[in-house]
């Protein structure tokens, strides 16, 4: 699949999503408070890697950023980062997650694909790399049994995306437009009403009955079935062998540059975590709740965490075809035109872990740095 081609500028579409993360900034910072990893002892002669006192790792406090949930909580990056202390902070959106990787107030974070995009075309390729995959999956159309009972029956309804140009938002505008409806991507006015809000709202929304449905990721999906909503569509079935990116891993390029036996113990970390995932998975989700509810102050139920977990698949695999595909998206939906992808991964490194690990090395799709 071709690289796609950059323009000169971006529509008003994208000009308002940048300067969201302003607006995100000033609510609450970038995140939650970044802090040491107080949880985890570092082993006794332990020493640091280039010399390097802190790695600051940014995620957000969902299932599909799980890998770094559980290496967290588990102490594995604490682990492989011996006596270079682990510093975190917990984002709700992806822009101001990239705000804070230009501001250099974090050095590595897992985040979705659209972010990860838009972040790369805004800094003319300069600012970031994919360094990693994550997970796949974990995304859904729920809806209202009530109102909605099959898909032609969503024309019409209100239903909610978690931000305009997020990752679900691209792939939920690109649906309406395969069914041959049309939506004004910008104001969400149209055949569907596409009504941006924040998936910790999303629940009470839909409660209210201001939504009648929603295409969001775990385990938001999972928290409007246990209010008594139904799954439409999950979007694996969209995409060839059920797989699409939900989550990569990102690196600034200057700390990558100067910090690369840092940014592999993270990949390692990253590696030795989603095989622990793979080896126990109720061990591992049992630690994704424990961390959200020291994030957040409240552990997922049994009845929400069960069913949004089987839904997500962890990789290492950053899936880079498919992130080539929902940047095609979002350009046929109107919120880019033509980004220049080309050079968006390193996977030098990772693939440099996988080995060592015995692990199946991953493509990059033709968009790694050359």
């Amino acid at each position: 699949m071709p690289a796609l081609r950059r323009s000169a500028a971006f529509r008003r579409t994208f000009a308002a999503l940048t300067a969201l993360p302003l607006l995100t900034l000033a609510a609450c910072g970038y995140g939650s408070q970044a802090k040491d990893d107080d949880t985890v002892e570092v082993a006794a002669g332990a020493k640091k890697i280039e010399g390097l006192d802190t790695v600051k790792i940014g995620y957000f406090g969902n299932l599909t950023h799980a890998t770094a949930l559980v290496g967290r909580q588990e102490g594995i990056f604490q682990k492989e980062l011996g006596a270079t202390k682990a510093e975190y902070a917990v984002f709700n959106a992806g822009p101001s997650e990239i705000e804070a990787l230009n501001s250099k107030s974090i050095d590595i974070g897992w985040i979705g694909p659209s972010p990860a995009i838009n972040g790369y075309t805004k800094s003319a390729g300069k600012g970031l790399r994919i360094i990693g995959g994550s997970a796949s999956g974990g995304v859904k159309l729920v809806v209202n049994p009530d109102k909605i009972k099959s898909l032609k029956d969503v024309k019409g309804k209100n239903i909610a995306t978690p931000q305009l140009g997020n990752t679900q938002d691209v792939a939920f505008l690109n649906w309406i437009a395969e069914q041959g409806w049309k939506v004004d991507a910008e104001s969400g006015k149209g055949d569907v009403s596409v009504v941006r809000t924040d998936n910790k709202i999303v629940p009470d929304a839909y409660k209210s009955g201001s939504i009648d449905g929603a295409w969001v990721p775990e385990p938001t999906a999972s928290k409007l079935v246990a209010e008594g909503a139904k799954v439409l569509l999950d979007e694996a079935d969209l995409w060839p062998d059920k797989k699409f990116v939900i989550t990569n891993i990102i690196v600034r390029q200057d700390f990558l540059k100067e910090h690369p036996k840092v940014v592999e113990a993270v990949l390692r970390g990253a590696v030795r975590t989603n095989a622990f995932i793979d080896s126990d998975p109720e061990k591992a989700k049992e630690a994704a709740n424990a961390r959200l509810k020291e994030d957040s102050g409240k552990a997922l139920d049994a009845k929400v965490l069960d069913p949004a977990w089987k839904s997500i698949q962890f990789t290492n695999d950053p899936l880079a075809a498919t992130l080539n595909t929902e940047a095609e998206h979002a350009v046929k939906a109107g919120l880019l035109e033509n980004p220049l992808l080309d050079g968006i991964y390193d996977l030098s490194i990772l693939n440099k872990v996988l080995k060592s690990e015995g692990e199946s090395e991953v493509d990059d799709a033709g968009l790694g740095v050359k």
